[in-house]
């Protein structure tokens, strides 16, 4: 049976539960809260910090 990510309890299929994957709209709200503070990231090019870019946005060249 699949987890909850936030609190790690056992979750009912999605049929069961509004809330799926989490176990409860408590803990739906929870994991939202950690991506508004920033506690989540999803990497991409644009945010990398090896990427670096000029005054145009284009990245500079070597």
């Amino acid at each position: 049976m699949p987890r909850c990510p936030t609190c790690r309890a056992e979750v009912k299929a999605r049929a069961e539960n509004p809330s799926f994957p989490f176990c409860t709209p408590r803990c739906r709200a929870v994991d939202l809260g950690r991506w508004f503070i920033g506690e989540y990231r999803v990497e991409s090019e644009r945010t990398a910090p090896e990427r670096k870019e000029g005054s145009d946005g284009d990245p500079e060249k070597h």
